[in-house]
């Protein structure tokens, strides 16, 4: 299979970071995104970045890319916040656009389970969302929510190689099961 990764925003992108200003998102998103590639090419698929390292790709450009290289999947890699400040909100979540795919769904489904499993963090579900990568793709496309930044606990998380290779294991793994059910 033909695989698009994003890592989602870019590392400018302003207010994608937790309150205490030690995390920026895309450096979470970076590193699980580097891990997945590795792992993905090792079970023989090709894989494409709709992201750069050093600046914010738009993200109609991110969509067409993945159009037009006709990737069989979208996989947009997030941490999630609540807010500015800490808050209690925590766990895994995974975003389908709202008038998904039977495919789009079972992924979603997969990845999101696979996720919860790997991680041990709280099923927060797969939810419906209007957000560009999952709209202007024409293939299953799902976007990740890896750990809330504003949660004290999954900050330290989304910050550990540890985790970050779980979270990297946990998309592979989801994707492979959804390989093998089509």
């Amino acid at each position: 299979m033909k695989i698009m990764i994003d890592a989602g925003h870019g590392p400018n992108t302003p207010g994608k970071r937790s309150p205490d200003g030690k995390l920026r998102e895309f450096y979470f998103n970076t590193a699980v995104a580097e891990e997945v590639k590795k792992q993905l090419l090792l079970d023989g698929h090709s894989v494409f970045f709709s992201h750069q390292p050093d600046l914010d790709v738009p993200l109609h450009e991110r969509t067409r890319l993945a159009n037009q290289l006709r990737v069989d999947l979208f996989i947009s890699i997030h941490a999630n916040a609540a807010g500015h400040t800490f808050s209690s909100a925590n766990g895994i979540e995974t975003f389908i656009y709202h008038k998904p795919q039977e495919a789009t769904q079972k992924l979603a489904a997969m990845v999101q389970q696979s996720l919860v499993l790997i991680t041990g963090r709280k099923n927060r579900g797969v939810k419906q969302a209007d957000f560009a990568v999952l709209r202007d793709t024409h293939m299953p496309a799902i976007l990740v929510e890896c750990g809330f930044m504003t949660h004290k606990q999954e900050v330290d998380l989304l910050k550990s190689l540890l985790y970050r290779k779980r979270c990297a294991q946990g998309i592979c793994f989801g994707i492979a099961c959804f390989e093998n059910s089509i």
